[in-house]
């Protein structure tokens, strides 16, 4: 079974653009380094009948969007070694000065695959 990086973050609707160039370079790093996917969602249907709203977790703004990611991978330890190797480049890189969301509101996990269709 696969691992899965995931994240939900808020976004300034006047930063998406910004964000979404982030997170197309981000695409190309993981998987050059071995994800096996990648996949970067803005939030469109917010206001769901059931279950918690993803914009009331993470209290989002007005003038904010929802973005939700995951990454693949074939196992934890396959995330491990490719998250170094990322990490490894971004810092020859300089990194990002500074990020079009706030990096305290983001949620993140690494997941076990359960289920696999």
């Amino acid at each position: 079974m696969h691992y899965v990086d995931g994240y939900v973050l808020p976004v300034p609707k006047k930063n998406l653009n910004t964000y979404a160039r982030m997170a197309k370079m981000g695409a190309k790093m993981w998987l050059k380094h071995g994800a096996l996917d990648y996949k970067e969602c803005v939030g469109e249907d917010l206001k769901p009948k059931w279950g918690m709203p993803f914009s009331k977790m993470i209290k989002l703004k007005p003038d904010e969007t929802v973005v939700f990611s995951w990454i693949v991978f074939k196992s934890r330890a396959h995330r491990d070694r490719v998250n170094a190797k990322v990490m490894k480049e971004m810092e020859k890189m300089g990194g990002m000065k500074e990020m079009p969301f706030d990096m305290k509101r983001m949620v993140y996990g690494g997941f076990k695959v359960i289920v696999e269709a």
